[in-house]
């Protein structure tokens, strides 16, 4: 009976070790597998009086071969990779808008100015004129498809943002189920079931970043980027989204609270594919909306001095070639008052384009930036008389409602700002070409100098188109309509009622020029080529940066970051690969290693058998003896 007991044991015991190596190389293509390994272990002796005899073998664990340590690198790795793919994959397509030919700016922008040059060359010109007119509106056309692409990104994000949390529920619940399953003594639960918690970890961990951690007994909490407790224990967190306080159509994550309250999570801090859509939004889309809508108000804004500096063909002073939204100040969904801030460009060349918010203490205005709230310069105290000035811009403070303690708004400067462009004209004849003044030397005059470079500096000043004298006492003095004198040197700007003048040549004692209004219809292209060359005038960032170079720049800006962030996520793939190398050699299922195995249990099968037929063999042989 013990020969027969001890290989039947056997028996039980390699057919079970067989299952388990059959197991192993069934799952060999599962996802976050670990193999397992049959335990062995030798059964309890028998005590004959002579001494103790063996009882075979049985299986004393089913083992799931995992390193923690490697698997907590993995689920690291494996969220920061998921973070930087969901970055680079909605930056590459960013990118792809301004570096497109058939969707990027630049090959309408110089379509635009290279017809204002066309027009400078046949100033009265019908056809050049509808040409501008007509490539003015594909410009603002362009701007505004652009400007609703990146809008569709952010309402991508929002989408994202939802689907992410919904998935984020599921995960967390299913964790959390799996933690009561598992119970306080996870060596006791099913190998397979730990491997379906490690894989839901980490898909959880990919959509929040973060890490788990092991309670004693094998229950497993899971933590988001920042510390935010998902799952602890049995229990899961319920995440939602939430309006943003300054933007109610930009969604935020955030924790369903005890009795419906939101707790907003750190958007900052998230990690895995939620912190790539939020890092996204902010530190790329934002950035290129701002920069987009700063290269449309400088351009309409430039344009339009330069056009109200002409006349059209109806002899009128020019008026606005584009028009443009006001910027946008957006109060805060809790300030505790219903005070409003009005806004306007006041000077291009301090815009920057940032978003800011304005903060009251209920005494004084403060402004810091709203991405890396660093402090940002204010002054005023938000009159009409005296408007809050930062960054280039002009803030009134509305008084009936004032403001209270604590207010806060977001001023968008430019975000949106591409969208709202337009042209402001559509009759050809309104193009302000011609130069609304003339300058002319009396055909008396002795002395060399001749009027050039004839600009008007002020199209606003009231006796721009009043006929003026210039009169030179001698070649260093002279008057302008008898007051004076003023002193002259060659090569000196004369200036007055708006317009300004440079003479070539000396003048001569008595030579006398007239400054005068341009007459209607007139083929003179004095303004059309000055705005010809608008792009290249330094106009940006303190007069440093050309329209051409501010544009050149936005498309750089993009790229650099779509490539710095497939950098970055080629980088981390190599990071996780190495990652998941190290957990496969300690779970991953090795086919030699499972066929070795295999032919090594299949033989010790096979003896255990002949062991049982041995234990049969003599059975007969008792069997027989006693018939006899």
């Amino acid at each position: 009976m013990s020969v027969l007991s001890t290989g039947t044991g056997a028996l039980i015991a390699f057919q079970r070790a067989l299952a388990t190596v059959s197991h192993n190389v069934a799952n060999v293509n599962t996802e976050g597998y670990s193999r397992q390994q049959a335990v062995f272990a030798t059964r309890t002796p028998t005590h004959y009086g002579y001494g103790y005899v063996g009882n075979g073998v049985t299986i004393a664990d089913v083992r799931r071969m995992a390193d923690e340590l490697a698997t907590t690198r993995l689920l690291d790795a494996g969220g920061e990779l998921a973070r930087l793919e969901q970055l680079s994959g909605l930056t590459a397509r960013l990118d792809s808008l301004f570096s497109d030919q058939a969707t990027n700016l630049t090959g309408m922008w110089s379509n635009f100015f290279d017809a204002v040059s066309a027009l400078s060359a046949n100033a009265a010109g019908t056809a050049e004129r509808e040409d501008l007119l007509a490539r003015g509106n594909a410009l603002v056309a362009r701007f505004r498809q652009l400007d609703g692409q990146l809008q569709a990104l952010d309402h991508e994000v929002n989408n994202g943002l939802v689907a992410g949390a919904q998935e984020i529920n599921r995960l967390a619940a299913e964790i959390a189920n799996l933690n009561a399953a598992v119970g306080s003594d996870a060596s006791r639960a099913a190998p397979d079931l730990l491997d379906r918690r490690d894989r839901l970890v980490a898909e959880l961990v990919g959509y929040t970043g973060g890490t788990a951690v092991v309670q004693d007994g094998g229950m497993i909490n899971v933590y988001a980027a920042g510390g935010v407790a998902l799952v602890v224990g049995t229990q899961a967190s319920t995440v939602t989204t939430t309006a943003d306080p300054y933007q109610p159509e930009r969604l935020q994550l955030a924790l369903l609270g005890q009795g419906g309250t939101l707790i907003r999570l750190d958007q900052k801090t998230l990690g895995g594919r939620m912190g790539g859509f939020v890092e996204f939004r902010n530190t790329v889309l934002d950035p290129a909306m701002a920069e987009l809508g700063r290269l449309a108000v400088a351009l309409a804004t430039a344009f339009n001095e330069g056009h109200a500096a002409g006349m059209d063909l109806y002899g009128d002073l020019g008026g606005d070639f584009f028009s443009l939204a006001a910027p946008r100040v957006l109060p805060r969904a809790d300030n505790a008052s219903g005070a409003t801030l009005s806004a306007q460009v006041a000077d291009v060349s301090q815009l920057t384009g940032q978003n800011l918010v304005i903060h009251f203490d209920g005494t004084a205005w403060q402004a810091h930036r709203a991405d890396t709230g660093v402090a940002v310069p204010l002054s005023g105290t938000g009159t009409a008389a005296d408007p809050l000035r930062v960054d280039g811009m002009a803030l009134v403070v509305s008084t009936t409602p004032p403001p209270a303690a604590g207010d806060r708004f977001l001023l968008q400067p430019t975000a949106g700002a591409a969208g709202g462009l337009g042209l402001a004209i559509n009759d050809p004849s309104r193009i302000a070409a011609a130069l609304p003044v003339t300058a002319a030397a009396d055909l008396d005059n002795i002395g060399g100098g001749r009027p050039a470079d004839l600009r008007v500096v002020d199209a606003s000043h009231p006796a721009l188109l009043a006929p003026a004298v210039i009169e030179f006492l001698d070649s260093g003095q002279y008057t302008i309509d008898g007051a004076g004198p003023y002193p002259f040197t060659p090569g000196q700007t004369i200036s007055a009622n708006g317009w300004s003048l440079v003479l070539d040549g000396i003048p001569a004692a008595g030579d006398r020029f007239e400054v005068r209004p341009a007459q209607p219809r007139s083929g003179d292209n004095g303004n059309a080529a000055r705005l010809a060359n608008l792009d290249d005038a330094r106009i940006l960032s303190g007069g440093t940066i050309t329209l051409n170079g501010a544009l050149g720049g936005l498309t750089t800006s993009v790229g650099s970051a779509a490539r710095q962030a497939q950098y970055a996520a080629d980088a981390q793939q190599a990071i996780y690969d190495d990652a998941l190398v190290a957990r496969e050699s300690v779970a991953g299922v090795n086919l030699d290693e499972e066929a070795s195995n295999m032919l090594r249990l299949q033989q010790a099968y096979q003896a255990a058998a002949q062991i049982i037929a041995t234990a049969d063999t003599m059975f007969q042989s008792i069997l027989s003896a006693v018939r006899r």
